[in-house]
């Protein structure tokens, strides 16, 4: 589901719906701007782990 040539370098986690999915850098930054795109909760960097 990337737009551009990045890298997935990052699984995110949703801790209250429990959704997970690979995100590069920008997807990354608009989770923690914008929170859970299935639930909307706002997520800290403590949801993101190193793929």
């Amino acid at each position: 589901m990337t737009t551009r040539d990045e890298p997935t370098e990052h699984t995110f986690s949703c801790p209250e719906c429990g959704e997970s999915l690979e995100v590069n850098a920008s997807m990354r930054d608009a989770l923690l701007e914008f929170g859970c795109v299935l639930c909307g909760t706002l997520v800290s960097d403590e949801a993101f782990s190193a793929s």
